[in-house]
């Protein structure tokens, strides 16, 4: 999808949503919990659809106002924190319980972490790089705009967050891990930091894989790149998530500096396994350096 033209006409501003709207559930007066913020319909000139936000700030947020933060950027938002929203209803990736823990035991610098929510119907177009002439798709690119020109901005005006690529991350599972790394390797002078969970490598005929030939050679320094998968996801999503980090070492990735790889013992593809990935990959991405 191109951008709009100057004379197109222009969605609302996402600059008149309030800066920090506390999470309420339908019906409640109660915030899901004080550091974990909704922002409603985001809007974009790139893609047609409204998507909300929601945005964990960490434990001494409010106490260090001088403070600024590392970010990651995770794809499918309503699976992160909130189980009403989740894709299987009271099954999340409990990311603010995880995140919090390893703050807290000293494994993790303190971050903001934004889910970014998908747009149900559409989230397989604008997950994928490619189109595909059964399923369609290939909308990444617009999507990618979306993340780099408007919504980065957007929150490093309303949050205190370091904007640096050494600084944020991005990550997703399944489909959206896919759209990390793509959007990871197209984008990386914007993201430093990327959490590839079991990514649909499959898509359209793992025409990744040719992507990240073609594509590393021109970065100048590889991001910091978390890549798992589950044993119990399916000899085809195993041996290609083998396959890919063959690729990636290939291509440069040194493991256990630059790469790490983990094929996680019981995991399966859905929230709760995924979940269980959290913790470790946080303390990879963005460890604690004192």
């Amino acid at each position: 999808m191109e951008s709009p033209t100057p004379e197109s006409p222009q969605p609302e501003s996402p600059s008149s949503l309030p800066a920090s709207v506390a999470l309420l559930a339908e019906g409640e007066a109660a915030p899901l919990h004080p550091r974990i913020h909704l922002h409603r319909a985001f809007f974009s000139r790139y893609l047609p659809d409204p998507r909300d936000l929601i945005v964990y700030v960490p434990p001494d947020y409010e106490q260090h106002p001088e403070r600024t933060y590392p970010v990651l950027y995770l794809h499918d938002g309503q699976n992160l924190f909130d189980p009403r929203t989740s894709f299987m209803p009271g099954r999340t990736w409990q990311v603010r319980e995880h995140a919090d823990a390893a703050i807290e035991a000293g494994e993790v610098e303190p971050l903001i972490i934004v889910g970014v929510y998908n747009t149900g119907d559409r989230r397989l177009a604008e997950y994928t790089h490619e189109r595909n002439w059964q399923m369609g798709g290939g909308e990444a690119d617009a999507y990618g705009l979306l993340l780099t020109r408007e919504l980065l901005p957007w929150i490093a005006a309303r949050y205190r967050v370091r904007a640096d690529r050494e600084s944020t991350g991005l990550g997703g599972s399944s489909l959206g891990g896919l759209a990390t790394l793509y959007l990871g390797l197209r984008h990386a002078e914007s993201f430093g930091k990327l959490a590839v969970l079991s990514p649909s490598v499959w898509w359209n005929h793992k025409s990744i894989l040719g992507y990240l030939n073609e594509r590393a050679p021109a970065i100048w320094e590889r991001p910091r790149l978390w890549l798992d998968v589950g044993d119990k996801e399916g000899r085809r999503t195993l041996h290609d998530v083998e396959h890919l980090n063959r690729r990636l070492k290939a291509n440069g990735w040194v493991p256990g500096e630059t790469l790490h790889f983990e094929k996680v013992h019981g995991g399966t593809h859905d929230e709760s396994s995924w979940a269980q990935r959290v913790r470790p990959m946080l303390k990879f991405l963005f460890p604690r350096s004192n």
